[in-house]
């Protein structure tokens, strides 16, 4: 990947489009390198002009006296081609295509990008781009802007790449807001070339780079980013946003799992498991870096807030409950100090409400002492500041108190908007600061979840033993007719050879004998209707439990005919169910479905017939690890339920766990599974009560994945 020090960190760069016409992008772009005090040797190439800015131009690139490392091509469309042609034969090693035309518009524009990449097999440049707004190094030993975006970033520890060069602009413009500064930032625009991916991979090598944040509108490749990600999070954070958000499970699906899984699932799947922070917009990934690039991450998840105002401090208290996190208990001894100094009105319990009168002495005492408490993992600050009070000095002691701690400190600051914008210069190495209180409750979470996953165990693939040469003839079978789903006693089959305990069923064809298969089953029992497109079943009267005796069998079953007649599905039926009565338990689902982009995924979540509707689901990206298994099942909302509350037993969370597991086997060696749902697969507290009691699979004729 260092074939990236071209584009990255040049020796030489050419700008072929330079111009002397203000206002030009070939002008503006040659500007931002001049006034950045780029480290390295420049060339404006224009055929029209002999000098520019005071620079030797050259007519072609070929013409350069000088080896060239990174050439940024900024001419009309057309000309594309015959440049990148120019640059092969003089040997340059990276190209920066600004201009636009290419495979954003179709048609021409694709065959052109196609001809470029071909360029590029030829004599072997990498490029960034097309349709993209340039890159920056800011390192002191490079300090290349090339873009043409209006603000002048500063050096930091933040790598940012984005896939919209408008959006590019906006950020680089909040960060100078928040005076944070970056390390690279690269424009990809087409992703022509070099991807999310390959920055990503270099730089998680990068020295200078601590943090990693991208704006991505789609994966080029899953499996490449799945396996970079997870190296690189366990030592730098990377923060995502991901748009696109809208367009999740917009397809029909004959599935539970097919209609509740949609690429937004799969992409929160996939950042889940490798450790990648997913934020919902531009402003949520601001708070967050700004944390991260200027925190150190927290050790827990208990946090003490310290404010002047009591309404803040309980803004902040419900945002910290409301997010899952924990408000510390301050010990005696530190409540005992902070009655000392502090006035007798104020509160010395979490949140401490120091009141109005508190200036830069008493938060700077007080901070010190909450972040002495070893039963406090982050503090948050809130100033409101009164007339009397000067804010800067406020910040300026809890800056220097803070430094002192290896604990976060996130600050709320509801001071005039002027103070927003003069205090990360007046104090540079302030602690990061929020207008209003969710925000930094936000990112405290994100933190505290990021490090959390840092310091998971990395988990391992269960492969159990198993009965492959039992559902082998049956998927066989029918992937030589074309694939579709199979019958109940089939799909029931390969369950039982992948170890799910299914319970004792018998399959009547429609007009067949339902009381003999009612002797082999026995009573009590339950009735359903099969039919390969009928999906939920209890909607037309598909389903009646607790059959006692022969004569409700046959109601039951007359009853069902007129249901399904009335719901104009009759034709559809070609049989019934005949199932043992199991008892009474917790209901969930494990299912699977194949993305086209990230392959299969793999469903846990309460289960039953209000499964779409509760929508109390999580999934994985294959492949799913033990660890993963765990987290999925605690990961619902419906968690509780299945440790027993008010008075109930435990399920067999163990047991559930290994269901998962088994899944994933049975996904990993059937790799023509298209759509599988196990509803319900009924808990209880003894495993041999645990039963699969419905289930459909649907197979390709050819292998997905």
């Amino acid at each position: 990947m260092r074939t990236l020090d071209a584009i990255l960190k040049p020796k030489s760069v050419a700008v072929v489009g330079a111009t002397p016409r203000k206002g030009s992008i070939g002008h503006e772009l040659m500007k931002s390198i001049i006034q950045y005090e780029y480290n390295g040797k420049l060339f404006p190439v224009n055929p029209k002009y002999e000098f520019i800015n005071s620079i030797k131009a050259y007519p072609t690139v070929q013409s350069i006296p000088d080896p060239v490392d990174l050439a940024i091509v900024i001419v009309p469309k057309e000309s594309v081609l015959t440049v990148a042609e120019d640059c092969g034969k003089k040997g340059v090693k990276g190209l920066v295509v600004i201009s636009a035309g290419f495979k954003e518009i179709g048609g021409e524009g694709a065959k052109r990008e196609e001809a470029l990449l071909e360029l590029k097999k030829k004599y072997g440049f990498r490029i960034v781009g097309p349709n993209c707004m340039g890159i920056i190094n800011a390192a002191q030993d490079v300090s290349l802007n090339a873009t043409f975006a209006p603000i002048t970033p500063e050096s930091g520890k933040l790598a940012f790449m984005s896939q919209s060069g408008a959006l590019g602009v906006a950020i680089l413009q909040g960060l100078h807001k928040l005076n944070l500064g970056l390390s690279y930032f690269v424009s990809v625009g087409n992703k022509a070339d070099v991807s999310g991916n390959d920055l990503l991979e270099y730089w998680g090598s990068d020295e200078q780079t601590q943090v990693i944040a991208l704006y991505l509108e789609s994966f080029g490749d899953p499996v490449r980013f799945t396996e970079l990600s997870k190296r690189i999070s366990k030592k730098k954070p990377i923060v995502v946003v991901k748009s696109g958000t809208t367009a999740a499970g917009a397809r029909a699906a004959s599935s539970h799992t097919g209609a509740l899984a949609g690429l937004e699932i799969a992409v929160d799947a996939l950042l889940h498991q490798c450790g990648v922070i997913r934020v919902s917009t531009i402003d949520e990934m601001m708070d967050l870096v700004f944390a991260l690039t200027k925190s150190p991450l927290p050790k827990g998840d208990r946090i003490c807030i310290v404010t002047n105002a009591g309404g803040p401090g309980i803004m902040t208290a419900d945002a910290v409950e409301t997010l899952g996190l924990k408000m510390a208990q301050l010990s005696d001894k530190t409540k005992a100090r902070l009655k000392k100094f502090l006035p007798t009105e104020a509160s010395v319990s979490n949140p401490v409400d120091m009141i109005a009168s508190a200036g830069p002495e008493e938060y700077g005492k007080t901070l010190d002492h909450v972040l002495g408490d070893s039963g406090v993992d982050m503090v948050i600050t809130g100033f409101v500041p009164p007339l009397m009070i000067e804010p800067k000095d406020v910040v300026s002691r809890i800056t220097e108190v803070s430094r002192r701690y290896d604990k976060p400190v996130l600050s709320v600051l509801m001071a005039e908007e002027r103070f927003y914008n003069e205090l990360p210069r007046l104090i540079k190495d302030a602690p990061p600061f929020y207008q209003f209180p969710e925000s930094p409750v936000r990112v405290a979470a994100d933190m505290y979840h990021y490090c959390q996953w840092r310091n998971r165990p990395e988990g391992k693939i269960e492969t159990f033993s198993v009965k492959p040469n039992a559902a082998e003839p049956i998927i066989c079978k029918k992937r030589s007719e074309g694939g579709g789903f199979l019958p109940p006693t089939e799909v029931y089959a390969i369950l039982e050879a992948y170890g799910f305990p299914v319970c004792k069923h018998v399959l009547v064809p429609k007009r067949g004998d339902i009381i003999e298969a009612a002797e082999h089953v026995g009573f009590p029992l339950v009735l359903k209707v099969h039919g390969e497109n009928i999906i939920h079943k209890s909607d037309i009267g598909g389903v009646v439990i607790g059959i006692k005796t022969a004569q409700e069998l046959r109601n039951a079953r007359r009853q069902m005919e007129d249901g399904c007649e009335a719901a104009g599905v009759l034709d559809r039926v070609s049989g019934f169910f005949v199932q043992e009565m199991v008892p009474s338990g917790k209901e969930v689902i494990l299912g699977m479905s194949v993305d086209e982009k990230f392959g299969p995924l793999v469903m846990f979540g309460m289960g039953g017939k209000y499964v779409e509707i509760l929508k109390d689901i999580t999934f994985r990206v294959m492949p799913v690890t033990d660890v993963d298994a765990k987290e999925m099942v605690k990961e619902i909302k419906s968690y509780p339920l299945l440790e027993g509350v008010r008075g109930e037993k435990r399920v067999d969370i163990e047991f559930l766990v290994e269901s998962i597991q088994r899944l994933a086997q049975l996904v990993r060696e059937v790799r023509c599974i298209k759509e599988l749902d196990i509803n319900p697969f009924i808990l209880n507290p003894d495993r041999k009560d645990c039963k699969v009691v419905d289930a459909r699979i649907c197979l390709d004729e050819k292998q997905l994945y």
